[in-house]
């Protein structure tokens, strides 16, 4: 009789592994994530940001593995293929004007770390806590909002479905699907579908702020951009 291989204990073990320590990259990032909300002298702060910024990057590099090997997106970001290959107008909108970003997440931390990060990189930022309040900012201001970062597992209302609502308001709203999983082909059939791009959580700082510059900039940029063989103008 023949033995199993033995690569699939092997990789059975490895998961477990880095499952564990995913686990308590979480469980770290939460405890800096709650120190810094009490209050800190400046000096506490930039260790707890250091102290962040290192557990994110290493828990970006686990969930990227589990989340290839159990058959999700191979890519950490990814725009939609029509925008991938724009380039890049300047970074302003209009004078005087911050864009506006809508971001979305049933996790307080993750809300609460994401409008910091996006408002020193120069956004402003109204945050939602489910799909529900989600639809409700939107309705209220359909066209004030430049960009949504949304989070795919929600209670209630995911973000699949959040997403479709979103473009029956507004059809060319640009959205961001903000997951640690997502299976490949559901991602492919979303982007089909308008989704504008794709970021694997948990992402840093500074990439989460150059992902959304370049997509705001690319998806500009294919919208004042003509058909090929149509002038400007006309």
């Amino acid at each position: 009789m023949n033995n199993p291989p033995e690569s699939e204990p092997l990789a059975s073990a490895s998961v477990s592994r880095q499952t564990s320590e995913l686990n308590n990259l979480l469980h770290i990032i939460s405890t800096t994530s709650a120190l810094m909300e009490q209050g800190a002298s400046p000096e506490d702060t930039e260790k707890y940001l250091a102290a962040l910024r290192t557990s994110i990057d290493r828990a970006e590099e686990v969930a990227g593995f589990l989340s290839v090997g159990a058959g999700g997106a191979k890519e950490k970001t990814a725009l939609r293929p029509d925008l991938t290959g724009s380039p890049k107008p300047p970074a302003d909108p209009g004078e005087g004007r911050k864009q506006m970003i809508l971001l979305v997440d049933d996790e307080q931390m993750t809300l609460t770390l994401g409008k910091r990060v996006l408002s020193d990189g120069g956004f402003e930022v109204t945050t939602a806590q489910s799909g529900f309040e989600c639809l409700d900012a939107f309705r209220r201001k359909p066209n004030a909002f430049d960009l949504v970062l949304l989070d795919l597992t929600m209670p209630f209302m995911d973000g699949e479905e959040t997403f479709h609502r979103l473009r029956e308001i507004r059809r060319e709203v640009p959205v961001v699907l903000c997951t640690g999983f997502i299976q490949q082909d559901r991602l492919d059939r979303l982007m089909k579908l308008g989704l504008s791009g794709f970021m694997r959580k948990p992402i840093g700082s500074e990439e989460t702020v150059s992902f959304v510059k370049s997509t705001l900039a690319s998806v500009r940029y294919s919208a004042c951009t003509p058909p090929t063989g149509v002038p400007m103008g006309m």
